[in-house]
């Protein structure tokens, strides 16, 4: 039936078999489109077509088709649709969809999600005992899911709206004495002495401390280069590839005190070759986790050092904290910590060694002058034996 007042301007309305009405209209994209439902009268029709015409004009408009996407199958396609994550982080993302966010809005279509049910979602998340950092996590990644589909013109706005909710609030982490650092050192197997010491001072990640390579350490220079991690998958599987972040791509100075320690590890311990893995298992191999916490018993060991919930990330937290301490700069400190910048020009910017140095050697001067050290075994580096 054509319409009697003639063409319109935008879109078209015509009269089914049934009697109903039946609307069609460009897209953003200049694709047509017909109407999810259908009117009892042409003027109806009229109306609806007006509205979704001045959703387009103001950008408002969203697609009623692709929002009856279930988010199941969004949130799959939008992880496999950025190939620029990091194989971990691809896993966590999956597991987190997994655990919390399929079992309960799997199923429901992207344009039925609201503020509402994703509030429920959280708290029946809360109820059933999920850690707070857990339920961060998983907000934070339905947030990130759902910013994709308002982006994509699926739903008008990201229904996740509640106030902190992907905020995490970690206990407050141990921080050692450099007294502590150098005991515990000690208490190591010693072939993973040296270990402690340089994630500690030189503010390494597990995946890259144990991913160094001989021709990674500048026992002259005092220096070692991050240039690779090892990550470690929930299967098993070890991935050697980029540090986490670009900024990840440093060289950081060393204090002189722990030189020698190195200098005997590398002599010991590791292979002559200059792509020879500096920190190995007892038998040779790519140290893991699990073997590392196994050799060096390490919840009795930091139990025994007086810090039983030490987990070996705070060894790194702990040469943060002194490099802070040492007065260095913002930008060095991030420079030397491997953390990215919202100015993310300064990560590839020259820069002179002067600040990293003066880390090095604010650290060599508090582990001299420490006054917890009533044995001498920071500044003698009484390691061995």
């Amino acid at each position: 039936m054509a319409n009697k007042k003639g063409k319109r301007r935008f879109g078209s309305v015509r009269q089914l078999p049934s009697g109903r009405f039946q609307i069609r209209y460009p897209g953003p994209d200049g694709k047509m489109r017909s109407g999810g439902t259908t009117y009892a009268t042409e003027r109806e029709a009229e109306k609806q077509l007006s509205l979704i015409e001045a959703k387009l004009l103001t950008g408002d408009w969203t697609d009623p088709k692709r929002a009856k996407v279930k988010l199941s199958e969004y949130a799959a396609k939008w992880i496999t649709e950025r190939p620029d994550l990091r194989v971990r982080t691809v896993e966590i993302y999956r597991g987190l969809l997994r655990r919390h966010i399929v079992p309960y809005l799997g199923n429901v279509p992207i344009g039925k999600i609201d503020t509402a049910a994703v509030r429920e979602w959280r708290a029946e998340l809360v109820s059933a005992g999920v850690g707070a950092s857990e339920v961060a996590k998983a907000y934070r990644l339905l947030r990130a899911v759902l910013m994709t589909a308002t982006d994509d013109l699926i739903i008008p706005r990201n229904p996740c709206r509640i106030k902190g909710a992907g905020e995490e609030k970690p206990d407050e982490r141990p921080v050692l004495t450099v007294a502590q650092v150098f005991k515990l050192a000690k208490m190591m197997p010693e072939h993973l002495r040296a270990l402690v010491l340089l994630a500690t001072f030189a503010s390494l990640r597990w995946g890259e401390v144990v991913a160094l390579r001989r021709k990674d350490i500048d026992l002259n220079a005092r220096t070692v280069t991050v240039r690779q991690a090892q990550v470690e998958l929930d299967t098993g599987e070890l991935i050697i590839g980029p540090p986490k972040s670009r900024a990840g791509l440093r060289t950081v100075a060393l204090p002189q005190a722990i030189i020698p320690e190195l200098k005997r590890h590398l002599g010991n311990f590791t292979g002559p070759e200059p792509e020879a893995l500096v920190f190995t298992g007892k038998r040779g191999g790519v140290l893991r986790r699990a073997n590392f916490r196994r050799a060096t018993k390490w919840g009795e060991t930091v139990t025994t050092l007086g810090v039983p919930n030490l987990h070996f990330h705070d060894l790194r937290h702990t040469g943060n904290t002194f490099a802070a301490e040492s007065g260095a700069t913002l930008r060095d400190l991030m420079e030397r910590m491997g953390h990215d910048s919202v100015r993310a020009a300064m990560i590839y910017q020259h820069r002179t060694a002067g600040g990293n140095r003066a880390i090095a050697q604010a650290m060599d001067d508090m582990i001299n002058d420490d006054p917890d050290d009533d044995d001498g075994s920071a500044g003698g580096l009484a390691l061995v034996g």
